[in-house]
């Protein structure tokens, strides 16, 4: 009998090696069946569109294009995307890449059908955009498509979805598109702003900028790239002594209402945790405290400067005052970003 209950005790180590064996091969198996392999399910691939549509006069043609092949080759080169998975369509090119409604429905389905749960696809439209009174639309060649035609295509993409409309009047894309899992910027606040943008070249230029890495964590994130941009129209347009014709929106808690760089609101916490590069393994964490303290004192700096320019509008008086409250909410969000980087 003793014996017995020792042979028993000696097989019980055993027999719990064995259920563990046998629970990995089932996971094992379950992720074989679902993602293909255990090294897919970790995986997420990138996927990129851009979209020029019809030029119109030969300026646009050529700045449209410098802005296509810019952000070609920093997704290609910079951000480390597959150059099979950065595709285009734009207006002057071949059958198949020509910037269509067509090409465009055909391109966004085959995608959408290779897409998975954990995949990311960033869709940046470039080129004139329309407001009739109704629904806002991209100026493609031939017909062109309403936010409403955008918004129907897109719906079904599984995955993350980063979209930037960056022409005139693109406002309403941001009501139309916005959802969960969703990143979506406009160049314009209003469907009434139809003139020609310079939002678009400043953003492409952030994306692989170091200069917009506020928190300095060697990446730049779709809300950095969108906060340094914004700034930058701003200063294109005080610089010139104009009137801003655009000012971003970026919505990303799925409202529609979206939050200009700078203002009030809930949206920025997925923008500002979204990167177009891949994640390695000793890539720092987004501090999103820090981050918003960063992004306070570079919107007051930028104040400090306008304020520079609006000198000679000013009494001495009403200068002196902004100057000084410039100044003192400086100090305390350098001393609140000081105290956050000790933590």
């Amino acid at each position: 009998m003793r014996r017995k209950e020792s042979k028993d005790l000696a097989q019980e180590p055993k027999e719990r090696s064995t259920r563990r064996a046998m629970r990995g091969s089932i996971m094992a198996f379950v992720l074989v069946c679902v993602c293909g392999s255990p090294a897919a399910a970790l995986a997420a691939e990138r996927y990129a569109l851009i979209v020029t549509g019809a030029t119109g006069e030969p300026q646009y043609a050529q700045q449209y294009g410098e802005w296509r092949q810019a952000l070609v080759s920093a997704l290609r080169a910079k951000l480390a995307f597959d150059a099979a998975r950065v595709e285009s369509l734009y207006d002057g090119a071949d059958a198949e890449h020509l910037s269509t409604a067509a090409n465009v429905r055909r391109t966004v389905e085959r995608l959408r059908g290779r897409m998975r749960g954990a995949d990311l696809l960033l869709l940046v439209l470039v080129g004139h955009g329309t407001f009739d009174g109704t629904d806002a639309k991209f100026n493609l060649v031939g017909p062109d498509m309403t936010s409403a035609e955008w918004a129907a295509l897109l719906k079904p993409v599984p995955g993350r979805l980063v979209v930037v409309n960056t022409t005139a009047a693109s406002f309403p894309f941001l009501e139309r598109l916005a959802g969960p899992k969703r990143v979506v910027i406009t160049a314009t606040d209003s469907a009434a702003q139809k003139f020609d943008t310079v939002f678009p070249g400043y953003f492409v230029e952030a994306l692989t900028n170091p200069a917009a890495d506020l928190d300095k964590n060697g990446r730049v994130s779709i809300w950095e790239a969108f906060l340094s941009a914004s700034l930058r129209v701003r200063r294109y347009y005080e610089q010139r002594g104009q009137l801003a014709t655009e000012r971003a929106l970026l919505d990303d808690n799925g409202d529609g209402q979206g939050r200009e760089a700078g203002g009030e609101g809930t949206d920025g916490s997925l923008a500002s945790r979204l990167y177009l590069d891949p994640e390695t393994a000793d890539a720092a964490p987004t501090d999103e405290e820090l981050l918003a303290l960063l992004q306070k004192r570079t919107m007051l700096e930028s104040d400090a400067d306008d304020l520079k320019q609006r000198r000679a509008l000013m009494t001495p008086d009403e200068y002196a005052r902004e100057f000084e409250r410039l100044m003192l909410d400086l100090a305390k969000v350098s001393r609140d970003i000081r105290r956050k980087q000790k933590t």
